[in-house]
């Protein structure tokens, strides 16, 4: 199935969850100087304009980066890591105000060093066509093909380090077990890495199969973030967003819990954040 385009959804308040833990542990990985190669196994197109029309369809960044956006001052008083981020989130603005959203290519290829590496792997043939024109540093490789896959055949990597974003559409409920699998193996061949998996979380949760297959495969060390606006019986939509990392770098649950106290407030009384150690439940 390859309908799902990002495009839509660009922005909202998963990303602003998602792309600031991303951030934030590229920037732990980055206080060494040992290389490191990047691996995105669902890139998108890299770079988001608010006024494309899938996006402006649906306008999902007015409840996240823009909310953050309006914010931009009194956030980056509270927290150094949002200023940072937001800081960031400005370098892409092309107008004189917020009219770009930075998917996961650019958060991950703009601060790549001489050293690093970047495999961007999009399945789909449209986005990948709009990853392609993206203004991209020579050392990102841009792949057409089934990231999961790509990832495993990709491994072992010639760099010291080793750094994972899976982030897929979950439209098939297969994709969970599939995530699972694919991140059991994955560590199997690379035991230090850093995976960061994001999955969405509905009123289904469908997300506990994913939860459950990395807890019956032996991983332990992974600290989980989830953002929720609400309870799951409230609709049928998606009200949180969740971040597993395996092999955390030291000092992100911190960062975090700082600056999601700061961000809380921009979606209401019914917001909440948890984040913990997860071992299974």
């Amino acid at each position: 199935m390859l309908s799902y385009q990002h495009a839509y959804h660009a922005g909202n308040f998963a990303d602003v969850h998602k792309h600031l833990m991303l951030y934030t542990v590229a920037d732990h990985l980055l206080r060494k100087k040992s290389s490191i190669t990047y691996i995105d196994t669902h890139a998108g197109r890299g770079l988001y304009p608010l006024a494309a029309a899938e996006t402006a369809r649906l306008q999902e960044y007015q409840q996240g980066v823009a909310r953050a956006w309006a914010k931009r001052t009194g956030l980056s008083k509270a927290s150094s890591l949002l200023g940072d981020w937001l800081a960031a989130v400005g370098e892409v603005q092309q107008g004189g105000g917020l009219d770009h959203y930075p998917g996961s290519p650019w958060w991950l290829s703009h601060r790549l060093r001489e050293q690093d590496r970047l495999r961007l792997f999009e399945l789909h043939p449209g986005e990948h066509g709009h990853l392609a024109d993206q203004a991209l540093p020579e050392a990102v490789k841009r792949i057409q093909g089934d990231g999961l896959v790509g990832l495993l055949k990709a491994l072992p990597v010639k760099t010291p380090r080793l750094c994972v974003l899976i982030d897929p559409s979950y439209e098939r409920k297969a994709e969970y077990d599939e995530v699972a699998d694919t991140v059991l193996s994955a560590m199997r061949k690379a035991r230090h890495a850093v995976v960061m998996i994001w999955y969405p979380m509905l009123p289904a949760g469908r997300h506990q199969a994913l939860l459950e297959g990395l807890r019956d495969g032996g991983l332990r060390k992974i600290w989980r973030s989830e953002l929720t606006l609400g309870d799951p019986g409230e609709g049928h939509g998606m009200y949180g967003s969740g971040m597993l990392v395996v092999n955390p770098p030291w000092g992100l649950d911190e960062r975090i819990h700082e600056a999601m106290a700061a961000l809380l407030p921009l979606w209401g009384p019914t917001a909440r954040h948890r984040g913990d150690w997860w071992v299974g439940e």
